[in-house]
C-alpha cells in the first residue's frame, strides 16, 4: 500500500479523482496527508470530507524556499507518508524536499512535455495553434516540468479552441492518467532507466486509442489498465 501525501494549492480536482479511484477499489493508496500552502485551498476541504488529515503551511511565514520545504517534509514524514503527489501545487520544490523522497514525487502537467512547461500550459498551447494537446505525469526533479515522463495522453484540439476550452478537455484526461501512474507506483512497477520510465508488465502497442465519454478519444501511452 502506497503511503501518500498529496500537495494542493487550489481546487484539488485531481485529488478528488484519486479519492474516487480509491473508493472504487482501483487505487492501492493510503492517503496519509493532504497539505497546502494556502489555508483556503478547496483541496483541503475535499480531504476533510474524505476523513484525511489536512494541513496548511503558509510559505510566506518562512525566510526561504528551503525552510518552507523542510517544514513540509517534517509534516509529511510525521504523518507516515513516503511518496508525494503534486495536484495543482503551485510551488517549485527544492532539493531539500526532493532528496527526502527520491524517485517518489509525481506531478501532473496539462501539456505534452517537454512542450509548454509552466503554469499556463493549456493557454500557451492554444495560442501557439497546436492541433494535438494533452497531459503528462512525470517524476519531479529540480527543474520546472522537466523530470522523466511516466504516462501521457494526447488528444485533438477542436478548431478555434481557446485555453479555457482546451483546459477542460485536458483535465478529464488528467483525472484518468494520474491515478493510473500512482497505481503503478503503488505496485512497484516503475523502473527508471536514464530518463526513461518503464512500466513492468505493461503491453506496448504502437498506439493505444482510448475512448472518452465527454472528453473525446485520446492516444495514451503506456496504455491505461482496466478501470482507469
Amino acid at each position: 500500500m502506497l503511503k501518500l501525501a498529496v500537495l494542493v494549492s487550489g481546487s484539488g480536482s485531481n485529488l478528488q479523482a484519486m479519492l474516487d479511484r480509491k473508493a472504487q477499489g482501483l487505487l492501492d493508496v493510503d492517503f496519509r496527508l493532504v497539505l497546502s500552502n494556502k489555508a483556503d485551498a478547496n483541496g483541503l476541504e475535499r480531504a476533510r470530507a474524505a476523513g484525511i488529515p489536512a494541513l496548511a503551511i503558509d510559505h510566506r511565514q518562512f525566510p526561504d524556499r528551503e525552510a518552507f520545504d523542510a517544514a513540509m517534509v517534517a509534516a509529511i514524514q510525521d504523518h507516515g507518508a513516503d511518496a508525494v503527489a503534486l495536484a495543482g501545487f503551485m510551488r517549485m520544490l527544492t532539493p531539500t524536499f526532493l532528496h527526502a523522497f527520491p524517485g517518489r514525487v509525481l506531478n501532473i502537467h496539462p501539456a505534452l512535455l517537454p512542450s509548454f512547461p509552466g503554469i499556463h500550459g493549456q493557454r500557451d498551447a492554444a495560442e501557439y495553434g497546436v492541433t494535438i494537446a494533452g497531459c503528462t505525469v512525470h517524476l519531479v526533479d529540480e527543474q520546472m516540468d522537466h523530470g522523466p515522463i511516466i504516462i501521457q495522453a494526447a488528444l485533438p484540439v477542436p478548431s478555434g479552441a481557446d485555453g479555457e476550452t482546451l483546459a477542460g478537455r485536458i483535465l478529464a484526461w488528467e483525472h484518468r492518467i494520474y491515478p493510473q501512474a500512482l497505481q503503478w507506483l503503488a505496485q512497484g512497477r516503475l523502473r527508471l532507466e536514464g530518463r526513461h520510465v518503464r512500466v513492468e508488465g505493461s503491453p506496448c502497442p504502437d498506439v493505444a486509442r482510448v475512448p472518452g465519454s465527454h472528453c473525446g478519444e485520446a492516444l495514451v501511452h503506456p496504455p491505461l489498465e482496466p478501470g482507469f
